[in-house]
Formats: C-alpha cells, sequence, structure tokens
C-alpha cells in the first residue's frame, strides 16, 4: 500500500462549506489548532505536543492547496515545538522550572526583523522562480511572520503575540481565496485567542511590579 493510499481517508471530502468540500484533514487541524491557541494562551505546557499534531495535518492540508511554504513552515515549527517544549521546563533558571514571560529586547527585534525581511524576499522568489505557487509574496510573509513569533513563544516573549495577530490577519483572506474557508475560520479564531493571549501574558507580565507596589504601600 502506497503512502497516497493511507492517506485518501483523511484527505477525502467530508461535507462541503460555500461550495467547497472540506477533508477530515481540514477538520482535524481546525480542532488541534484552536486547542493549541487555547492551551499557549494559558501558558500551558500541553500546547506543544497538540501543536505538533496540529502541525503534522496542516502539512498535509497546505501540500495538497499548493501553499509549499507554509507546509514546509511545519516541519520548521516541528522543531521549534520540540525546543519550546525543553525551554518552558528547563529556561527558568537555576531555582525554576518554569520561564517568566518578558518583553523582547531591542537587539532581539533587530535580529528578528532582519531575518525576517531577509527571508520572506528570499523565499517569495523561491516560490516564484521554482514552484506553481499562485501567492508567493504573500505565503512568504505568513512563514517569516510565522517563524518570528514562533520564537517569541518559545521564549515567553510578550510581544509574539502581537506578531501572530499580524500573521493571522494576512492568513484569514489568504486561505478564504485558496479555498480553505474551515481554516480561514480557524484563523479567525485564533486572531480572538492571540489578542486574549496577549492580555492574559501583559497580565503576567505586570503582576511582579502590583506586587511590589502593595507590598511597598504596607
Amino acid at each position: 500500500m502506497s503512502l497516497a493510499d493511507m492517506l485518501e481517508p483523511v484527505q477525502r471530502p467530508l461535507f462541503t462549506l460555500l461550495d467547497t468540500p472540506v477533508s477530515l484533514t481540514e477538520v482535524l487541524g481546525f480542532g488541534s489548532g484552536a486547542l493549541c491557541v487555547w492551551l499557549v494562551a494559558r501558558q500551558h505546557i500541553a500546547n506543544w505536543p497538540i501543536g505538533i499534531a496540529n502541525n503534522l495535518f496542516f502539512i498535509l492540508l497546505f501540500t495538497q492547496a499548493g501553499l509549499y511554504a507554509d507546509a514546509g513552515l511545519q516541519i520548521v515549527f516541528i522543531a521549534l515545538a520540540a525546543y519550546g517544549w525543553w525551554t518552558w521546563t528547563h529556561g527558568g533558571g537555576p531555582g525554576s522550572d518554569t520561564l517568566p514571560v518578558r518583553r523582547t529586547t531591542r537587539t532581539e527585534w533587530l535580529w528578528l526583523l532582519a531575518a525576517g525581511a531577509v527571508g520572506t524576499a528570499g523565499l517569495a522568489l523561491l516560490l516564484d522562480h521554482a514552484t506553481d505557487s499562485t501567492v508567493p509574496f504573500w505565503d512568504a510573509l505568513t512563514t517569516g511572520l510565522s517563524l518570528m513569533a514562533t520564537y517569541g513563544q518559545c521564549r515567553k516573549r510578550l510581544e509574539s503575540w502581537w506578531l501572530w495577530i499580524a500573521a493571522d490577519l494576512v492568513y484569514i483572506p489568504l486561505y478564504a481565496h485558496k479555498g480553505l474557508y474551515l481554516t480561514s475560520l480557524l484563523y479567525a479564531g485564533f486572531l480572538a485567542l492571540c489578542v486574549a493571549g496577549l492580555l492574559n501574558w501583559r497580565r503576567d507580565l505586570t503582576a511582579p511590579q502590583r506586587r511590589a507596589a502593595v507590598e511597598a504601600v504596607v
């Protein structure tokens, strides 16, 4: 039995949405993706294994849709998830088994913006000349933003949520344009969860300052 034969059941259409067939792969990607972002917003360690499962579903989905950069991005996400999983449990420093929320430093921003700009430009050229992608720039842009955001998520940088929000604002119309309406709806949900995650992480970041202020008054 070939790999295509084994994957055929999950790629078979389950129902139609706006006259477009929706596969089991897209449904599973929807569910695991929503759960993953919800767990990240609550800083729950289970977001990492759930996220890896989500990446595997999206590799299949995006390859079918011709979103090659997004498909390849999932492989990078799996590697980063392993790093993030370890960092969240071991990166808090001596005497701590959890990683605190922090702000992105100026040096990190410089490196992130430079790497994001170069990576987006290079990937857009590659997709335009080496694949049949119909959206090379937008596919490359979302890939660059997502990698920047994932780095921040691995290090628990507050501003990673702003990068995810920027990526989602592009992903939503991009997936609708490619006929992935359920995935587009999922990313609209991601956008709302990202706002909630930003508020939750900001609350955790400022909590020590509030406690210090109260103790100073007392």
